[in-house]
């Protein structure tokens, strides 16, 4: 027996969502968002895209100050993806490293979020979902970040940290374009990741990075 069915076999669910994904009634992860619910167990992500992939992007040193002296936690951020529409982001603390990295994953699933894919490249009209509809910008503190669409076979135009968040979430062809602080990695990858959400929402022209 697999890990992956050994999990969901001890799973009890806590929630409606999950009762209802554990006994068939819901079979996919669009219909979760179809329907809006929110989801609160990082199972029903492990049952509905069981070929969701990980990445760690960033490890740092978190220290507070005690009357004992220095508490020195891990802070961990985690992408996860299935490359085909879906990806989630998070973070986790902890005195270790690799509970800190699991805290991470879960929430990153538990923040999972459809993204809207397409062609919207005036150089291409392929009619494909293999870049974004239209351009997006997304933004965390200082940082924006405004991603465009490209053609077939460009790839992905951006620093590393965007560029797996972009890949997880099913884009293999886009420009990118950022301001502020990005070498804070949280910051610049929150922002990312706020401008593939932004796929499904109305954005007002003077929030573009020009």
């Amino acid at each position: 027996m697999s890990r992956y069915n050994q999990r969901n076999e001890t799973w009890i669910p806590k929630t409606k969502l999950g009762k209802m994904v554990l006994e068939g009634k819901i079979t996919s992860i669009d219909e979760v968002f179809n329907q809006g619910y929110k989801i609160y167990e990082s199972e029903i992500v492990d049952h509905l895209l069981p070929n969701l992939q990980q990445e760690v992007l960033d490890v740092s040193i978190v220290q507070k100050q005690t009357d004992a002296g220095e508490k020195t936690r891990f802070k961990s951020l985690v992408v996860v993806g299935n490359y085909d529409g879906y990806f989630g982001l998070g973070t986790g603390t902890h005195k270790q490293t690799r509970v800190g990295i699991q805290k991470a994953t879960i929430a990153a699933k538990l923040n999972i979020f459809p993204v809207r894919r397409g062609c919207g490249s005036w150089a291409c009209g392929c009619d494909k979902s293999h870049s974004l509809p239209f351009k997006v910008m997304g933004k965390c503190g200082s940082v924006r970040v405004v991603l465009i669409p490209g053609s077939r076979g460009l790839g992905i135009v951006a620093g590393k940290t965007a560029k797996n968040i972009i890949s997880f979430a099913g884009i293999r062809d886009c420009w990118t374009k950022s301001r502020g602080s990005t070498r804070t990695v949280p910051s610049f990858a929150f922002a990312t990741a706020d401008a593939l959400m932004n796929t499904y929402k109305i954005i007002s022209s003077k929030d573009w990075v020009r």
